[in-house]
Order: structure tokens, then sequence, then C-alpha cells
């Protein structure tokens, strides 16, 4: 891995690992993504752009908005595509999408195609700071507060115990796909827990909701920017500290990591030929940056409150032409 990489962006982070991603294309139905390319790849000059839009609702929210002012604003139609981390990469250098909104740090990814191929272009910071590790209950942690020191977790591992954990203290994760360090970290930490998956983020925060309404302690990864901390309060568990040195040790060997996730300032990027040429929507996207509240504000309507990320995004506008108004000049 070159040296030049942010040492703080090198782990991958969240990254799904299905070979097969899940494909939907608005207003398309099923997408083969084996075939389809880019509208604005296919008809030159045309006024489309493909999103690529990631599985967690953060991502989700990044998308609605920016989809609803390049279609309301600036006359674009928008295509969306659901498809995992990694692939997403590939498929936004052969120009299937036109942008990712929300990377958590993919270096060989960023290698390949930023650095060597040069078939993608940054996009930019998008203005919101990411941040995995593991959290307990903020009315857990004021009745226990040594237990945000990840020495003092076998001490409550039976606290944490539940049915899945055989016997061991439970350490509540979501999806299986996403790539996390959490395994290395039971391990090599010595810690007398066990790795128990929700299956995905909406069944993860529907667990965590029922132990916060029963007032029951519990151990999870979780990750900031997120609107569940609105409504269920968390702290977060000092795990040791982490350095350049641990995560280039786990750029050669993952499960030697033993060291907290590092602090991520989430990236957008667009396919190269498309930050070039794509006129009125790539500036735009270039300049789309916003806080963790807001993410979190689109959010919580669209998980929370069940509304559609359509509807979510246009609310989100009308409440805020203070902020958006300044991507469109």
């Amino acid at each position: 891995m070159a040296t030049a990489h942010n040492p703080r962006r090198r782990q991958l982070l969240m990254a799904a690992t299905g070979v097969t991603a899940l494909l939907t294309a608005t207003g398309c139905g099923a997408a083969d993504m084996s075939k389809q390319s880019s509208p604005y790849a296919n008809v030159g000059g045309a006024k489309s752009v493909t999103l690529s839009v990631q599985s967690w609702v953060g991502a989700q929210a990044n998308v609605a908005v920016a989809q609803y002012l390049l279609e309301h604003e600036l006359g674009y139609h928008v295509d969306t595509v659901q498809v995992d981390e990694i692939p997403a990469w590939d498929a936004l250098s052969q120009g299937r999408v036109d942008a990712i909104l929300e990377d958590w740090g993919h270096p060989e990814q960023e290698q390949r195609y930023v650095k060597d191929k040069k078939t993608i272009a940054s996009g930019g910071g998008l203005g919101v700071t990411g941040h995995i590790g593991w959290w307990v209950p903020k009315y857990f942690a004021d009745k226990h507060p040594d237990v945000l020191n990840w020495k003092n977790l076998n001490k409550y591992a039976k606290t944490f115990k539940t049915a899945e954990s055989g016997g061991k203290g439970q350490l509540l994760d979501g999806s299986p796909s996403y790539v996390t360090n959490d395994k290395a970290l039971v391990k090599n930490l010595n810690l007398n827990y066990q790795i128990v998956f929700a299956g995905s983020e909406s069944a993860q925060i529907t667990q965590m909701k029922q132990f916060a309404k029963q007032k029951k302690p519990f151990l999870s990864y979780w990750y900031e920017p997120q609107w569940l901390f609105n409504q269920v309060p968390m702290e977060e568990v000092k795990l040791p500290k982490y350095t350049d040195k641990c995560a280039a040790k786990g750029e050669k060997d993952p499960d030697s990591i033993d060291c907290a996730y590092p602090v991520t300032p989430l990236q957008k990027y667009l396919n190269a030929d498309f930050a070039k040429e794509g006129g009125k929507a790539a500036a735009f996207l270039k300049k789309f940056k916003w806080t963790k509240k807001d993410q979190n504000e689109v959010s919580e309507l669209i998980a929370s409150d069940g509304m559609s990320a359509q509807d979510a995004a246009k609310k989100w506008v009308k409440a805020h032409p203070d902020v958006w108004k300044q991507w469109l000049r």
C-alpha cells in the first residue's frame, strides 16, 4: 500500500464482501450491473446521472437529497443503484455509475483507480466524519462508568450475556457482510465475548431499541453518524488507541488488529470522465457538503418516521435552503 495514503483511512470499514450485489435502478426494476451503463455514459450530453447507494440509511440520505436537488433544481434525471462498496468502485471506474457520495476508506481501490488508472476522481469531503466503535447505552454507563474502559469488559461479560452468545458476553454486530475488526479485537484483547450478528443495520437497530426500552445492558458494534443516537443515547467504550503502526500491521494481517477503529473523514468519488464532462451535475456533487446533524435529520425521517427517502429529502430541502443553495453556485 502506498505510503502517500492518509493513514487514518487505510482500513476497510463496513465494506460489503458479497461477490454479487443486489442492484436496483430507480424506476427500472432490477438491474444487471454487468450490462447496465450509466445513462450519462450512454447518451453524450444527456442530463442524466446515476448515483451509487450504500445499504445504510446515512448513505441513502445523502443520495436522496442529492437526487431531489438534481431533479428539481437542475433538471436532471437521476437513477440510483444499490451496490456493495467494493463492487461500487469497479462500477464507478467503468462508468456504470457516476458518483459515490459516502466512502469510508478503501485504500486499495483508491490506489488502483484514483492514483494508477485515473479512472476515478476525488469528489471532495462529504463534511461528515465517520467513526466505528463499541458502544453501551448511556443508562448503563452512568451506573457503571468503568465499563467505558475496554480493560474492564471481562468484568461485565456475564452482564452482557444472552441466549445467543454461548455463555460469553454478547458483542452485537450488524450484517455479516460488513468487514470489521471485531473478531480480531476480541481474540487479541483476550475478551470473553462472542460476536452475534443481527443480520442487517435495521435488525440491529430493532434489537438495540428493544434493549433500551427494557433498560437492559448491551454492548454493540456501532458507528456515527447515525440517527439512533437521538433516540438511544450511547457512550463509546475506549479501545486501545488507534495508531498508524497498528493500521499498517493490520493491512498486512487483518487478524493482528488490536487497536481502535480510526476516525474517518467521509469522502465522495466521481467517475473521472463524469467529473470533467458532467457539467452542472458534476459541479453540484463536488460542492455537496453537509453536517452530521443534517444527515441524521434525513436519516431519522426515513428509518424511524417511515417517510420515503424522497419525501424526507423534500422536507429537509424546504427547511434548509441556506445550506443547499451554496451547492448550486
